[in-house]
C-alpha cells in the first residue's frame, strides 16, 4: 500500500502524471478535500482571538474542529482510494478455471468494486460537511482572507464532485442490490455540493466587495 501522505509534492504531481493508474481521480479528490481543510484552517486561525472579527469567531471554531477532523481522514481515504483499486484488480488476476474458482473470483471482484466505491463516497460525504461550514466562515471571519475561503470552497466542491464519478463509475458495474443506497445519493449529493457552493461565493464576492 502506498502511502500518498509520504510524498513531496513534486513526487506526488509526477505520481498523477504517470502511466500508472494509481494515483488516480479518487486520490486527487481526497487530496484535493485536505487542501480545502488546511485552507479552512488557516482563514480560523485568522479569526479566532481577532477583535476585529469576533463576529466570526463561533463560526470559525465550529469551521476550525471540523477542518482538522476531515484532513485527517483525507490523509488516509487518498492512500484507501489507491488500495482500493489494487484490490479490483487483484480480483480480477484471480484463477478462473472452473466454476467454484469463477464463483470466488466474481465475488472477490464485487466485493472491491463495492469498497472502491465506498471510499470515494466518505470523500463526497467530508466534502460537504466542510462545504456547509464555510459559508458562515465566509461571510462572519476575517474578511482579508475572503478569497482562502472562495479557494477552499472551490477545492471542496471539486473533491466532491470528483469523488462522485468515482462512485458512479463503480457502482454501474456492481449488481442492483450492492451500492444501490450510494448510487440513489449521488443525484442528492450533487445538487447540494452545486447549492452549497454557490452560496459560499456568493458570500465570498459580498465580503471582497466590502458588503
Amino acid at each position: 500500500m502506498t502511502n500518498w501522505m509520504e510524498f513531496n509534492l513534486q513526487e506526488y504531481k509526477e505520481a498523477l502524471a504517470s502511466s500508472d493508474p494509481t494515483p488516480g481521480g479518487g486520490t486527487a479528490s481526497a487530496v484535493a478535500l485536505g487542501h480545502a481543510c488546511s485552507l479552512a484552517e488557516m482563514v480560523c486561525k485568522l479569526t479566532i482571538g481577532k477583535e476585529k472579527w469576533m463576529k466570526g469567531w463561533d463560526a470559525a471554531q465550529r469551521a476550525d474542529i471540523i477542518s482538522k477532523r476531515i484532513s485527517l481522514r483525507t490523509n488516509k481515504l487518498a492512500t484507501m482510494d489507491s488500495d482500493s483499486f489494487e484490490q479490483v484488480m487483484h480480483g480480477f488476476r484471480l484463477p478462473k478455471s472452473n466454476d467454484e474458482e469463477k464463483e470466488l473470483r466474481r465475488a472477490a471482484i464485487r466485493a472491491a468494486t463495492l469498497y472502491a466505491a465506498e471510499v470515494p463516497f466518505e470523500t463526497a460525504t467530508l466534502g460537504m460537511e466542510l462545504l456547509r461550514t464555510l459559508e458562515d466562515l465566509a461571510r462572519h471571519g476575517n474578511a482579508n482572507a475572503a478569497s482562502d475561503i472562495g479557494v477552499a470552497s472551490l477545492l471542496a466542491s471539486a473533491a466532491v464532485k470528483g469523488a462522485l464519478f468515482n462512485v458512479e463509475i463503480n457502482v454501474q458495474s456492481l449488481p442492483h442490490e450492492m451500492g444501490d443506497e450510494m448510487a440513489v445519493m449521488i443525484p442528492k449529493i450533487r445538487l447540494d455540493c452545486s447549492q452549497v457552493s454557490r452560496r459560499v461565493m456568493h458570500a465570498v464576492h459580498d465580503r471582497i466587495a466590502g458588503d
